[in-house]
């Protein structure tokens, strides 16, 4: 009998730290540093923010709360030795398209993206199975056999994103509002073509399946994708994720780093040390500093130490967190407190880890090679799932994401063995002890049983993470909240977080939001970070006055 380990488990991260502070000066009692910008939190984001501004000279201080730095990018042996597991984010289909990664050149600094030999599986119940596999060809023709002519219909989609793929991506993570990329797309559309891609974009992902496909595998790969976010099927403008992760997955696949999410934490990292910037993990900040101008001049961390910034202060930290623990509603606008109160979570999560004795032993052949199985589920299944968690009900039938990462990466585990996960939705608030969290990852070990009869003999030991365990990995985390806030359309673009200008800048000059509850929003990307990046530049460039000022009157219009 194998033996079967729960536990819970922050988990050791990347074990790379910044190079030593630089010599502070002490006033009065109180030990006071002096940096161009502290970025607080060392997640990607504020990696990525920190790496910018280094990149353009600035003496850059980022302030970790862990132990170690990348946040949700992070990756260690929580199960059994020599099975790596990642410690939430795992496969990075948007980190390997982002223009802000690619222009960060990773590469050059360690990190390497590998491939299972299938993209996506989605078995059914009734057993059949629904493949988004590396090649256009073969993806087509399993839609044909599914439904004649759903394969021609997959490419007239891949085709149009072959167009404008590109410009979509710049669009979706460049800052608000991406003038550049939209013109390129209406460009290369026109008007027609524009307004019918912003109709799809804003449909339900299953009336958008409708519209173009017969049968019942197209719709399960898009509705599957979308899902991926807390948007079910019949949700509005779940289409545009799930068209955008379909047609990344064509087009991409669902990549991994070689040896763990925390190499591209490490490849971060190490671009950042290796340009003057400097991280000091086990420093949580206590306090952002806000002067008698009403201007963020630094942070003040939990031992009383300060953090004077001569620039800019960015933050990847919720914003619920950032603007009421940290600034303090005090200094806020009274406006944009109340737009705060209707901060709208995503879902929680709970995940597995396990270490397996051998691959998962799949009923349907597809999942074998797929790095990503999508489990539980025909669509009118995920319908339920959906509102099962809108009304704050436990699913009846649990969706499950599921991910093969020694198929993906055969460095994850021993030859011959599998590292594998899986997590699933929960209402939030639920308040779950121990036992409780335990009884809920038995279902969700058995939904993959269902799939995969003798699954569980295969479990050499597992790790399982609640809500409140995640959170304890990575405070950013809340209640099991993976995208720092909801995907629906009501807090996205101009209304993420709160209605304004969709922007990094915040109500308090010199203080940038650039964490994932700031557009563009969740996934490992790097675009909150590089576009706060960006605006504290632009604040502090030769033509800032001008910036600043207009950033001060339309916050002025907005929140009075």
């Amino acid at each position: 009998m194998p033996i079967v380990t729960d536990m819970t488990s922050a988990g050791p991260g990347s074990a790379v730290h910044g190079a030593p502070r630089g010599t502070p000066a002490r006033e009065g009692n109180r030990v006071t540093e002096r940096v161009d910008a502290v970025v607080v939190g060392a997640g990607h984001n504020g990696l990525v923010a920190a790496n910018l501004l280094a990149d353009a000279g600035w003496d850059v201080l980022v302030c970790e709360a862990a132990e170690a730095p990348g946040g949700a990018v992070r990756s260690a042996e929580i199960t059994a030795p020599g099975f790596v597991s990642d410690l939430a984010s795992a496969f990075h289909p948007l980190g390997a398209a982002s223009p802000v990664l690619r222009e960060l050149d990773l590469g050059a600094h360690g990190l390497q993206w590998r491939h299972a030999p299938a993209v996506l599986a989605h078995p059914t119940p009734d057993g059949r199975c629904a493949m988004l596999h590396r090649r256009l060809d073969d993806t087509a023709a399993a839609l044909d056999d599914d439904h004649p002519g759903d394969g021609d219909a997959w490419r007239a989609l891949v085709a149009q994103w072959d167009r404008i793929g590109d410009d979509v991506v710049a669009a979706a993570l460049r800052p608000f509002p991406p003038v550049r990329p939209a013109s390129r797309l209406l460009r290369t559309l026109g008007t027609g073509d524009a307004l019918r891609l912003a109709r799809m974009l804003v449909q339900p992902v299953a009336r958008m399946a409708q519209e173009h496909f017969g049968g019942r595998a197209a719709p399960l790969l898009l509705a599957g994708n979308a899902l991926h976010t807390d948007l079910g099927p019949d949700s509005a403008a779940g289409a545009a994720y799930g068209w955008l992760l379909a047609m990344l997955g064509q087009r991409v696949g669902f990549p991994v780093p070689a040896g763990g999410a925390g190499a591209l934490t490490g490849a971060l990292v190490a671009r950042l040390t290796g340009r003057g910037g400097r991280i000091d993990c086990g420093r949580p900040i206590r306090t952002v500093l806000v002067g008698p101008s009403g201007r963020a001049c630094g942070v003040v961390d939990a031992a009383g130490q300060r953090v004077l910034a001569r620039r800019a202060v960015l933050a990847d930290v919720d914003a619920p967190r950032l603007y009421r623990d940290l600034v303090g509603e005090e200094h806020l606008p009274a406006r944009f407190v109340a737009d705060l109160a209707r901060f709208d979570w995503d879902f929680s999560t709970v995940k597995l880890d396990w270490a397996l004795d051998g691959p998962v032993p799949w009923t349907a052949p597809g999942a074998r090679s797929a790095g990503t199985v999508h489990l539980g589920a025909d669509l009118d299944g995920l319908r339920r799932y959906a509102a099962d968690l809108t009304a704050g009900r436990l699913p009846g039938d649990p969706f499950l994401l599921f991910g093969q990462m020694t198929r993906a990466d055969p460095t994850r585990s021993p030859p011959g063995t599998e590292s594998a996960w899986a997590y699933t939705h929960v209402p939030r608030g639920l308040g779950w002890g121990r036992d409780e969290v335990l009884r809920w990852a038995d279902r969700m070990q058995q939904v993959v049983e269902d799939h995969a009869p003798g699954f569980g003999s295969r479990v050499r030991a597992r790790a399982v993470a609640g809500p409140a365990d995640l959170q304890g990995r990575d405070g950013n985390l809340v209640d099991g909240a993976i995208t720092a806030g909801t995907s629906a359309v009501h807090q996205q673009l101009v209304f993420r977080p709160v209605p304004g200008l969709g922007r990094a800048d915040t109500p308090v000059p010199g203080l940038f939001l650039a964490g994932a509850s700031a557009h563009p929003g969740g996934a490992v990307h790097g675009g909150p970070g590089a576009n706060a990046a960006r605006a504290a530049l632009a604040a502090s460039g030769t033509t800032g006055g001008l910036y600043r000022g207009a950033v001060r009157f339309a916050h002025r219009r907005l929140y009075g």
